[in-house]
């Protein structure tokens, strides 16, 4: 009877290591490569338009903006970022945000979401 018990005890000890270094894991890029964000703004539109970005705690984020007009991109992180951009193309670097969370990009211009980084 123990013999059993004791190789219970061991494959539920493997099971509980091997699950502890899951699936919690951070973005899988190297978190010293920019994370590259292509942003059109067209009009009343923006693309992306709130989707979801993973991106790595520290890593850097580029915002290559194509736009038709110029307007003002808001970052609410901490502290907060706001760049301007001009009509046609202009690329801005968000420096590696320190904390896990969601950080929301927004178009103040056209007062809508432009995308939602996911730190982690």
């Amino acid at each position: 009877m123990r013999r059993p018990l004791a190789a219970l005890a061991v494959i539920l000890s493997t099971l509980t290591f091997v699950s502890a270094c899951g699936s919690d894991e951070a973005p899988s890029s190297d978190s010293t490569d920019p994370k590259v964000i292509q942003i059109t703004i067209d009009g009343d539109s923006v693309t992306p338009n709130g989707d979801r970005v993973d991106v790595a705690v520290g890593q850097d984020i580029e915002l290559d903006v194509t736009a038709d007009a110029p307007g003002e991109i808001h970052v609410h992180s901490s502290p907060e970022q706001e760049f301007e951009y001009k009509a046609g193309d202009s690329t801005f670097t968000i420096k590696g945000i320190d904390q896990p969370g969601i950080v929301v990009v927004e178009s103040h211009t056209l007062e809508k979401t432009i995308v939602q980084l996911e730190v982690k």
